[in-house]
């Protein structure tokens, strides 16, 4: 009898334990069902919010933070990591229509203890948007020069990387203040007249012949006309989930007009050669990395480069196209690295470390 007695309870224990361990998974499972059905919601209905979130969590992982800088009512946004030390500050200028984060797959590869800041350009992302604002390559290499000065980068010579209408801010702006230039790297820029036609010009002059009526390949409205710039941009081809490609539509549709504004600025007469025309100013180390299947801005522009600065370096990429920073991210952040190294050494600075 005692036995049985002993037995039941035992079973009854065990039951218990079965219960509790159901329970246990039951609220597990529930709660990571929260998280996932609310990744699959945002993946779904609103790609865009993802999109954020990743930007986000990149920053984060990577030791970036988000600041703010106000010069006389105009407010610049960027993203820093690091603090000035032996190495030169690194100055990033994004290409058109994008936004400060498009360099999180470069950084990844840098240093840590190097100090980087990368800028939304006038206009773009965070940074003051003004309909009275100069967008040309020259009144942007003005506004970026209001950054540096309000953010104090200039306290000693830094490097600036640019890329495609980046770059051709940044070649203008180191022909414009040569004292804050230690060394310049240009990643495919434009305002080059290269001596070879792309895909892009071709659009371009269909674009131009029907006086701006068609759709401006680099500005889509579809998730069709986002596929067709991933390819014209891009060399490598990456697959990305429909939603991901609607959601980045989505997120760029309500800033279409400004960016036409500026589209149309920096192919005027005005800016569309404005790198090619300073050129012969730049006095700082300048090095060129460039795709060989570059579609927008033919590679042929680095051969025009190094006729008016013999010295440059230049680096021509196998096998990759515009998008350089996102296509070769890591031989790109080597190259440069080796570049700054170089001139820190040329200079007769510290020596050679990792």
């Amino acid at each position: 009898m005692v036995y049985m007695d002993t037995h039941c309870v035992s079973s009854r224990t065990n039951m218990a334990a079965e219960l509790d361990i159901v329970n246990l998974l039951i609220i597990a499972g529930g709660t990571l069902a929260i998280p996932i059905m609310a990744f699959v919601a945002s993946f779904l209905l609103w790609p865009s919010a993802l999109i954020k979130v990743y930007y986000w969590y990149w920053r984060r992982t990577l030791g970036l933070q988000v600041y703010y800088a106000d010069c006389r009512g105009y407010r610049f946004c960027y993203s820093c990591r690091g603090k000035p030390g032996m190495r030169p500050s690194i100055l990033m200028l994004h290409s058109f229509s994008t936004h400060k984060d498009t360099w999180l797959t470069l950084v990844k590869y840098l240093p840590k203890h190097l100090h980087i800041v990368c800028v939304d350009m006038p206009g773009h992302e965070g940074t003051t948007r003004s309909n009275t604002e100069d967008y040309s390559i020259v009144g942007q290499a003005k506004r970026i020069h209001q950054f540096v000065e309000t953010t104090r980068l200039n306290r000693k010579p830094f490097h600036v990387v640019g890329t495609s209408m980046g770059g051709n801010v940044a070649g203008v702006y180191a022909a414009t203040y040569p004292s804050e230039i230690c060394s310049l790297t240009l990643i495919c820029p434009d305002g080059i007249k290269h001596p070879n036609e792309t895909k892009f010009d071709n659009l371009l002059q269909d674009l131009q012949q029907s006086h701006y009526t068609l759709n401006i390949p680099l500005i889509p409205t579809t998730l069709v006309e986002m596929e067709d710039m991933f390819r014209l941009c891009s060399h490598v081809r990456f697959k990305i989930p429909q939603q991901i490609l609607q959601g980045l539509v989505d997120v760029r549709e309500p800033h279409n007009s400004f960016y036409e504004e500026v589209f149309l600025e920096i192919v005027s007469e005005k800016s569309r050669y404005a790198l090619q025309e300073h050129l012969h100013l730049i006095t700082a180390p300048v090095q060129v990395i460039w795709g060989k299947r570059d579609q927008v801005v033919d590679v042929s522009g680095a051969e025009v480069i190094t006729e008016v600065l013999p010295g440059c370096r230049v680096d021509l990429l196998e096998n990759c196209g515009h998008s350089v920073v996102m296509e070769k991210p890591c031989r790109t952040a080597k190259l440069m690295l080796q570049f700054i190294i170089q001139q820190q050494e040329a200079r007769g600075g510290i020596k050679k470390s990792t």
